[in-house]
């Protein structure tokens, strides 16, 4: 018979074990034995996994405590706002405020607008002479972030949202995210001033952002809003326009 796995040099069991999916590793291989229980919660396996699978900015985390929770980290980084960008109208957007006519959505560059500057984006959402805002709230459970994860590794939570004005018309936009607890307690939030945007403005798209990070144990949802008006109170659609808002868990 030929040699035993337990038998190989550790190098070469990790290279072995590196070709096998990380779900598997922690779920299966780690079960095994000591030795591979050691090897799948050691740095040496998922720094390997992170240069075979090109993860980017794995070499500056070079004191990272955690290189399996920075692989899945990785791995599973999204937006996690749905329908960011008005391709699906309203949907996925509760709480919604309908000052004046409403939301509406718009191509992009619209009237007196600018064009985004990612061709990925198509479209935005409107505001209109009163207050219009929209939420979303994200299950960080339900979209695969386990509870140990958040309270001990307490991942970044980065959330960007980008707005505008028409260069005919003034415009107001806010910003409001919260942490929320199991029972949706608010843990930490960021709230951006009021920004006015004058008219005669360059219409230019403007990004906002902010990152949460060191927020404590308990963070199960995020509640993103956001909205504006104009400030000239004509009928339609003269506010301040939004669009690729997002919120991403990084390492």
């Amino acid at each position: 018979p030929g040699p035993r796995m337990e038998s190989l040099p550790e190098a070469v069991l990790i290279r072995i074990l590196a070709s096998i999916p990380a779900v598997d590793l922690v779920l299966a291989c780690r079960l095994v034995c000591c030795q591979w229980k050691n090897l799948v919660d050691g740095a040496a396996l998922w720094i390997l996994k992170c240069q075979q699978e090109g993860l980017t900015g794995a070499e500056s985390q070079e004191n990272a405590e955690n290189w399996q929770n920075f692989y899945f980290l990785s791995k599973k980084k999204k937006n996690l706002i749905k329908n960011p960008c008005g391709e699906e109208d309203l949907q996925h957007w509760g709480e919604v405020e309908n000052g004046g006519d409403g939301w509406k959505i718009e191509e992009l560059p619209g009237d007196f607008g600018k064009e985004f500057p990612s061709e990925e984006v198509h479209k935005y959402f409107v505001t209109s002479y009163e207050w219009c805002r929209k939420a979303q709230v994200i299950d960080f459970r339900a979209e695969g972030y386990w509870e140990e994860l958040m309270d001990t590794t307490q991942p970044k939570i980065v959330v960007k949202d980008w707005y505008a004005g028409r260069s005919d018309a003034g415009c107001l936009y806010e910003l409001c995210v919260k942490l929320l607890s199991e029972n949706e307690d608010v843990l930490a939030e960021y709230k951006s001033e009021t920004i006015a945007i004058p008219q005669d403005n360059d219409a230019n798209w403007t990004e906002i952002s902010h990152t949460f990070s060191n927020y404590g144990p308990g963070v199960r949802f995020v509640r993103f809003e956001h909205g504006g008006q104009d400030t000239l109170f004509w009928k339609g659609w003269y506010g301040v326009r939004v669009t690729n808002s997002s919120v991403t868990v990084e390492p």
